[in-house]
């Protein structure tokens, strides 16, 4: 039996009852380290909604367009989470997107001989394992308050990570997707080309037939394509992020 750790994690174990596990800090220090130096990072269906206030969202592909994944962009260069203060915690106001909030936590699909089995186990980052840390069901073995919410999170998300590759594999059916890219502008700089993005392709969509348009609006799609375009007006808001840091830096630099 194979277990294979999603983005981000080291090595993970199932859980089990008997683990007591370190939880991340509500405030600094807050953000694990995977989350810290990206640039964008995977989000769901039902985030679209709010983390298109505060993020640009984008389709990418990793195989050559069979199929796609919606990112929200987090930073303008390689390697820059904008949203993560030097303290180590979230940019206070920003929505943080689930895959922070559940580490360090996840549902893995089990692997036999390289097949894909339907059975899926709650694992845990093996280093976050700790005599000192919180236990997670009681002596009864029944779950605690800390894991019941948890509990719940990575069930929601795990359902909601179902939902998001079948929109997905809609809208490439449907062929409304199409490169994206950005020129990004800061301060003096020579501009800063942001490639290998995706988006909704506004003329198709608006040229889909009636039914076509019925089948988006009855499963939610709409709203999510609507969210979509609205949040790339925040790729200038991200660049003003990016040019603020920058300016706090070279002040601090002065000093």
């Amino acid at each position: 039996m194979e277990i294979t750790p999603p983005y981000g994690y080291s090595r993970i174990v199932p859980l089990e009852k008997h683990h007591r596990v370190l939880l991340p800090a509500s405030g600094a220090g807050a953000v694990p380290d995977f989350a810290r130096h990206i640039n964008a990072m995977a989000i769901s269906f039902s985030e679209f909604a709010i983390a298109q206030r505060d993020y640009p969202i984008v389709f990418a592909t990793t195989d050559a367009g069979a199929s796609f994944a919606p990112l929200a962009i987090l930073g303008v260069a390689d390697g820059q989470n904008l949203f993560v203060e030097p303290d180590g915690g979230w940019v206070e106001g920003c929505y943080v997107p689930a895959i922070v909030r559940r580490y360090p936590f996840c549902i893995s699909r089990v692997f036999v001989d390289g097949v894909a089995q339907d059975r899926r186990l709650v694992c845990v980052e093996s280093s976050w394992i700790d005599d000192s840390g919180i236990p997670m069901f009681d002596a009864a073995g029944a779950p605690g308050p800390e894991w019941a919410e948890r509990e719940r999170l990575l069930s929601e998300y795990e359902k909601d990570l179902d939902v998001t590759a079948q929109m997905c594999a809609y809208l490439r059916k449907l062929d409304l997707l199409k490169p994206l890219t950005m020129q990004v502008k800061s301060g003096d700089r020579s501009a800063l080309t942001m490639q290998g993005m995706h988006c909704i392709d506004e003329a198709r969509f608006a040229q889909l037939k009636a039914a076509s348009h019925k089948a988006l609006a009855t499963r939610g799609l709409a709203a999510r394509i609507y969210a979509h375009l609205f949040s790339l007006a925040n790729f200038s808001r991200l660049v003003d992020r990016a040019m603020a840091r920058e300016a706090r830096r070279k002040a601090a630099a002065r000093e």
